[in-house]
């Protein structure tokens, strides 16, 4: 049957507001640039500016997201099964030929919720899901104990896991988080999802047992904002740096302290509810606060190295790979799937997740100038031997839509 000419694209925001909007988003710029008949469905606006400019029609509810919704009643219901976007989505897809249009899933579970699951399986039309996130499965979305900032490995929606307060708020938000997946199994997900795209092999490790037997799956990289340009001086800087949230399954306070233990030079890019606690184990590091993209890239410029000390699985880890095209190593705790970014030893250093000697270990490691040069040379090398450019992810979409359409 070939590819198909029509892709709608299902996202919660029609803007960039993270990493799933934005694999969403720019996927579908690349779709579109590619010749095909692209299509937005989202909750939350403002539609980004792109998809008008290349042409692209989004059906934007003008809802909130679950989080910024002043009306919390509304958020509540809306949350476990938004009726309106289970109707707009019918709507939508009426009339669309399956002979000739994929359904692509990015997110569902901060706007949309399990409400889109019998709109998308009632229309016939082929589908595939990317999981950005665990919340096929996990009530919070993360396969993490908010409370023991732990990996958690009890069977979702089980004996275990329903009387276990995980949940980073209480344990009535818990029973809310629930609710809502308990309203996606009742749309039939993740039962009745015949495709399923994974982005790392820990993510996949994680989610196999909560998948149906009969889903087919597909590895798909998220594509890498990088440029092959001259590698990063790092034997000639001196700051390890973080990228991304200050909160606490991203290992911020692990890092400080660490650091501290071991005489470098910290460097958090980001911002969050860790903060305060940072600067409380490390009076030393500096804090920049959210910056731009090209500011990000600036800090990476200035790198020693990349730290990346996440206590939970993550699903892919960009920032890790954005360094290692510059040339830069990374160090990162072995559970986490931005470890499959690195050969230990060679292009970084992995330690044991969690734990505070292990990390400072590795930073004395990359102390050394000498070595951190070779790593770095080797990470760039090996990462430009096969870049995750935005045209090897839409070649790899391509050949899922393929397949998709071929049933």
């Amino acid at each position: 049957m070939g590819c198909p000419q029509t892709v709608v694209i299902i996202s919660d925001h029609a803007f960039i507001n993270g990493g799933q909007a934005k694999v969403a988003l720019d996927s579908a710029l690349g779709l579109k640039a590619r010749g095909f008949d692209v299509r937005v469905f989202a909750s939350v606006g403002p539609a980004d500016a792109r998809l008008a400019e290349a042409g692209i029609p989004v059906t934007l509810l003008n809802g909130h997201d679950i989080l910024s919704d002043p009306n919390r009643g509304r958020a509540i219901v809306n949350g476990v099964w938004n009726r309106q976007a289970g109707r707009a989505l019918t709507h939508m897809l009426s009339g669309l030929d399956p002979a000739t249009t994929l359904v692509h899933i990015h997110g569902w579970a901060k706007a949309l919720s399990g409400a889109i699951a019998p709109a998308v399986r009632q229309s016939g039309l082929p589908h595939v899901y990317t999981m950005h996130e665990y919340a096929l499965a996990c009530p919070n979305s993360a396969f993490l104990d908010h409370k023991r900032v732990e990996i958690c490995t009890r069977k979702p929606l089980g004996f275990d896991c329903l009387t276990t307060q995980c949940d980073s708020r209480s344990y009535a938000h818990k029973g809310w988080r629930v609710l809502r997946q308990l309203g996606l199994h009742a749309g039939g997900w993740p039962k009745h999802l015949p495709h399923l795209i994974y982005l790392s092999q820990t993510e996949l490790e994680a989610m196999r047992p909560n998948l149906p037997d009969t889903a087919r799956l597909w590895h798909v990289t998220n594509p890498v904002d990088a440029e092959p340009d001259a590698q990063v001086d790092v034997a000639n800087n001196d700051e390890f740096v973080f990228v991304g949230r200050l909160s606490p399954e991203k290992g911020p306070v692990l890092f400080a302290e660490a650091a501290k233990e071991a005489g470098i030079r910290a460097v958090f890019v980001g911002s969050g509810d860790e903060e305060e606690a940072v600067r409380a184990a490390n009076p030393d590091a500096e804090l920049t606060g959210w910056v731009t993209p090209d500011q990000v890239q600036l800090r990476l410029g200035r790198a020693r190295a990349l730290v990346f000390p996440s206590v939970w699985y993550e699903t892919h880890g960009l920032v890790a790979y954005e360094a290692q095209a510059r040339g830069v190593p990374v160090i990162v705790g072995d559970r986490c799937a931005a470890h499959e970014a690195i050969v230990d030893g060679e292009t970084g250093l992995l330690f044991p997740m969690a734990s505070k000697e292990g990390l400072t270990g590795a930073l004395r490691q990359l102390s050394d100038g000498a070595l951190a040069a070779r790593m770095g040379q080797a990470a760039m090398q090996r990462y430009w031997q096969a870049p995750l450019t935005m045209d090897s992810h839409l070649d790899q979409l391509e050949t899922v839509y393929d397949a998709v359409m071929a049933g």
